[in-house]
C-alpha cells in the first residue's frame, strides 16, 4: 500500500477521494483549510478498517496537514511533505478550489487573485514537489482536478481551469516512460457543496446532469490505472465534451452570454 495526499480533503470529490483510497488500505495526508473539519474527516477515516488483497485488515493511517493554499507559507509547508523522501507520496490529488458568482469585471481583484493561487499556483506548486520524487521511484501519479468548464468561456474560472487541463496534458508528455502517471480530472455538476459555497442558484437545472461524486472518483481512480490522461465522467459530459472542443469560438461566445443558456453566469 502507498501514501496519498489529498488537498481539499474535507468535502466533496477531495472527501470522495480520500474515502475511496482509504477502502483500499492507502495512508492518506489529508490537507485543508478548516483544522476542526479535518480532524473530524480524519477521525472517521482512522475508525474505518480497509480490507487487503490478502483478506486481511488494517487501520487507516491518516495524517492532517491544515493549510490554506493561497498562503505561500502554508503551500510551502505542504510541498515540503511531498518532497520528504523519508516519507515517499505516491499519489498526489490536487483537488482545493472554490469558486464564485461575479462577472469579471464585478469580482474583487483580491478574490480573483486568491482564486489562481488556489487553482492554478498550487497545482503547479505541489506537482513540481511531488513529481521528481516519484520519477527517482519509478512510480507515482498526479491527479489534478479541472472540470468541463475547462472548454468553455466563463471567467476566471474557467480560464484556472483550462490552464490545469492544458498543465496536467504536458506534464504526462513530459513523464512519458517514467513510471509515474498524469491525469486531468474533467466532471461536470457534481453534488457536491462546491454551487452552494459560490452562492450558484442551481435550481433550474435538470436531476439528470448531475454526477455521484464517489463515483466519478471511482472512475477516475480506474483511469489513472490505465494511464489516461483526461477523465471525463459519464457518457453524457464526455459527448458534452467532444461537441464543445468543435464548436466555434464565436458561437461558445452566444451560449455563454445568453440568458438561460447551460454555460450562463448565475445569480
Amino acid at each position: 500500500m502507498g501514501t496519498a495526499l489529498i488537498t481539499g480533503a474535507t468535502a466533496g470529490i477531495g472527501n470522495a477521494f480520500a474515502r475511496a483510497l482509504a477502502a483500499r488500505g492507502e495512508s492518506l495526508v489529508l490537507v485543508a483549510r478548516d483544522a476542526e473539519r479535518l480532524e473530524r474527516v480524519a477521525a472517521e477515516l482512522r475508525g474505518a478498517q480497509s480490507g487487503t488483497a490478502t483478506g486481511t485488515e488494517r487501520r487507516v493511517e491518516v495524517e492532517v496537514l491544515p493549510a490554506d493554499l493561497a498562503d505561500p507559507e502554508a503551500l510551502a509547508r505542504v510541498a515540503a511533505r511531498l518532497a520528504d523522501p523519508d516519507r515517499p507520496v505516491d499519489l498526489l490529488v490536487n483537488n482545493a478550489g472554490f469558486g464564485h458568482n461575479h462577472a469579471i469585471a464585478e469580482a474583487g481583484l483580491a478574490e480573483e487573485t486568491r482564486m489562481l493561487d488556489v487553482l492554478v499556483r498550487a497545482v503547479l506548486v505541489l506537482s513540481h514537489a511531488a513529481v521528481p520524487g516519484m520519477v527517482a521511484r519509478g512510480r507515482g501519479a498526479v491527479v489534478n482536478v479541472s472540470s468541463v468548464a475547462a472548454f468553455t468561456p466563463g471567467g476566471t474560472y474557467n480560464a484556472a481551469k483550462s490552464w490545469v487541463s492544458a498543465f496536467t496534458w504536458g506534464l504526462a508528455i513530459d513523464l512519458a516512460g517514467t513510471g509515474v502517471t498524469a491525469t486531468a480530472l474533467c466532471p461536470g455538476l457534481v453534488r457536491t457543496e462546491f454551487h452552494q459555497r459560490a452562492q450558484l442558484d442551481m435550481s433550474f437545472t435538470p436531476r439528470g446532469v448531475w454526477l455521484d461524486a464517489d463515483r466519478v472518483v471511482a472512475d477516475c481512480l480506474a483511469d489513472v490505472a490505465r494511464g489516461r490522461v483526461m477523465s471525463i465522467p459519464s457518457r453524457r459530459y464526455r459527448l458534452t465534451v467532444a461537441l464543445l472542443r468543435h464548436l466555434p469560438l464565436r458561437l461558445l461566445g452566444r451560449l455563454a452570454r445568453r440568458p438561460g443558456g447551460p454555460f450562463a453566469r448565475r445569480p
